[in-house]
Formats: structure tokens, sequence, C-alpha cells
């Protein structure tokens, strides 16, 4: 047999969410006369928009005829999606990103695994705590992250939140060579005005380090004094990548695709000193693994910058932080402490009692009927909370808060 991975022997049994999933279904499996709301895993729940369809009905029209068919295409996105997504999220709210800066892919979740091949197996990361799982799973596999100890693994910098400040991570006091950073933040639902970010945009630049900002979310935003792009501020092309996807914005759960930013300007250096464009690299990367998202896909995606697809992701995206209002605010109401839900589909809780995460996703399937997250599944710092979703129908939300009054 062959020797495989070690660093998989070292992950967690199952990742958090196939956990939560495999929990409901035994309560489900046990309590078959009770009815479960799902309120944990993030993913849409209203249906793909009119221009959207009609858009990919168009594609299937073509790859159906001999003379529009298309093949391979190209594996950083076909331009008519590049130049759509820089003209709209980029250019026209006065942020120069070109399209040679963007890459095409089947979903942010995979950029944010596959990133790690670009940068050294040496570099010291620093995720958040707490974080999308993924950004500390992706390291373990890498072989960045150490040994687990106490709950932290040796080699991660842990960017720790609280209410105490206000779920803003403070600068590292060593140095970080990649810094996770998510705004709207997920699990914790809370977002970044630009000073805090300009804090992390000069230490990036002071320190050599890269910034990964996951601003999937960003469509989320109501607040104008709330970052969207950190390419909003000054000197952040030099020092970070952005990753963004249409599965929130635009319900792509199952149709998968998003999109990557490396501005040409982001350098490192190979071990003898020599500079190269992390552009290239991702370009050589991607060409090397990856044969392109879907043209039906990419040309659903170009659906979205439509006038009526903008007016969709409004719509969608309203309904959505309807909801995780109706959530916090019963929350709230009810005594528990509650966090985001305002520029963010998640609602970050807790009852503060020390209960654990766990026993409090328990108690709340066991007498309310509505699963959660527990929060101790995104760091040690989750320990305690709960992440809700507002990603479930207005009338299944009603209905699990209906419960908890």
């Amino acid at each position: 047999m062959i020797e495989v991975n070690n660093n998989f022997h070292l992950l967690p049994v199952s990742y958090l969410f196939s956990e939560v999933g495999r929990r409901v279904a035994a309560f489900r499996e046990a309590n078959p006369e009770r009815e479960v709301i799902r309120m944990d895993i993030g993913d849409v729940t209203r249906p793909l928009f009119p221009s959207v369809i009609a858009a990919m009905h168009e594609a299937v029209e073509e790859l159906a005829s001999s003379s529009h068919f298309h093949g391979y295409g190209p594996e950083q996105g076909y331009a008519f999606l590049r130049d759509a997504i820089a003209e709209h999220d980029y250019h026209n709210r006065g942020i120069a990103i070109d399209s040679e800066d963007i890459f095409v892919s089947d979903g942010a979740k995979s950029d944010i695994g596959n990133l790690g091949d670009i940068y050294s197996r040496e570099c010291k990361v620093a995720v958040m705590n707490p974080a999308y799982p993924v950004y500390v799973d992706d390291s373990v596999i890498d072989g960045r992250a150490g040994v687990l100890k106490d709950g932290k693994w040796s080699r991660l910098i842990y960017l720790d939140c609280d209410p105490e400040n206000n779920f803003l991570p403070s600068l590292p006091e060593e140095k970080a060579d990649v810094i996770f950073l998510c705004f709207p933040n997920n699990p914790t639902g809370e977002a970044i005005s630009r000073p805090e970010l300009k804090k992390w945009v000069d230490y990036a630049r002071e320190n050599g380090s890269l910034i990964i900002f996951d601003s999937a979310y960003e469509a989320f935003v109501r607040n104008p004094d709330i970052v969207r792009s950190i390419y909003e501020i000054e000197g952040a092309k030099e020092v970070a990548i952005e990753i963004r996807s249409f599965s929130k914005t635009a319900g792509f759960t199952g149709l998968r695709c998003g999109y990557t930013v490396v501005p040409r300007e982001l350098k490192g250096t190979y071990k003898d000193g020599t500079q190269v464009a992390l552009n290239s690299l991702w370009n050589r990367r991607q060409t090397t693994k990856f044969n392109g998202a879907s043209y039906v896909a990419q040309k659903g995606a170009a659906a979205v910058y439509t006038p009526e697809g903008m007016a969709d992701v409004r719509k969608a995206t309203d309904y959505y932080l309807a909801n995780a209002a109706l959530i916090r605010q019963t929350l709230i109401s009810k005594g528990y402490k509650a966090f985001g839900g305002e520029n963010s589909p998640y609602v970050w809780a807790t009852a503060d009692n020390g209960e654990d995460s766990w026993n409090l996703f328990g108690k709340l399937l066991e007498e309310y009927g509505f699963s959660t997250t527990p929060g101790s599944g995104f760091g040690s710092k989750g320990d305690g909370y709960i992440r809700l979703t507002g990603f479930n129908s207005r009338e299944n939300t009603e209905k699990a808060m209906s419960k908890i009054k």
C-alpha cells in the first residue's frame, strides 16, 4: 500500500458541517414525527433569477449547435464575464481592477484551498478565531499548521475575535506571512470599516505579508461606511488577493461559480530572492490544474450584471437580510446575546451562561426543532456560541422563531 498524506490523519475526523448534518439526521431518525428546520448550513433557498435562467438556456442552445458549440474555454474565464466583473464590481465603484486581474472559478471554497499552491509551505499563516474552517483545515492538509494542542495548531497565528474587540482582530505581535480575513464575516456576521481595514493593509505593506480577503458576502452590505472590497483601501493591490462568490450573491450554491482577484502589482519572491508576480503564478497554477468553470455557469453569472440581474441580487439579499434581522431580534428578546445579521446573512449568538456550543445546539434542536451550527467548530473562540443563517425561506424562519418565542 502507498503512504498517504499524513496531514489528513491530523485533521478532525469529520468536517464541521458534515458532523452537523450527521447529528440532524440521527435526530430525525429517532424522532420521525418531529419537523426539523435547518437554520445551520449557509445554503440559499431562493431559485435562480429569471435573467440567469434565460442566459443559461441560451448557452445550452449554443452547445447544441455545431456552429456555436463551445469546448474547452479559457482557464481564466471567458472575457465576457471577466469584463462584466471588472466593470460592475470594481470600475463602477471607483476601483482600478482590470479583467486581467480576475480569474473565474467553480467557487470561493475551491480557490481558498487552492491558493496554498502558490505560497511557501514555510509561511506562517494567521487566521481569525473563530473562522470559516477551510482556512485552518487547508493549512493542516498542506502541512503549515503544525500539531494540535489544547484546541489550537502550533504553527498558526490566531487572531482572537470576541465582543470585547467587536469581533475585529488585533494586529499580530509576531510576523504573519499570510493573513486570512473575511468581511462581512462568516461566522460572526460582523463587518469592517475602512479605517479598521487600513490597519491591516498598512501592516501587510510594512511586513511583506499577503492578505487573502474573503468577501463572499459583500452584496449584503448596506452601510456605506462598511468595506465591500479590500481594494477600496489605498495600497491593497500590492498586498491582497480578493475572493468572491456568486453562491450567496445570486444563488449559485448548486451551479458553482466564483472568482478571485490577483492584481498584477502583487509580488512575491522565490528562495533565491527573484521577484515574481503572484498573478503569473496563479495563472500557471490554474492552467495546469483547472480547465475553467463551465460555459453555461459563466453565461448565467454574466446575466447577474444586467439591470434585471442586479435588481434581482438586491431583492434576494434584502430577503435574506430580513430573515437574519428577525432571527437576531427574536434571540435578543429571549435573553440571548446576538451579533451580526445587519450587513450579513449570519447571526452569531450565545446564551452567555457557560453552556458549550454542542450542548446549545442539542438543546435548540430538541426543544424547538431547529438546527444551528456550533460555534466551537469555527475555533476555540467560538465555543459557547452558535451560528444561525438567514438563508432559509421566510416561512421557515418565522416558524422557527415562533417556536423559541
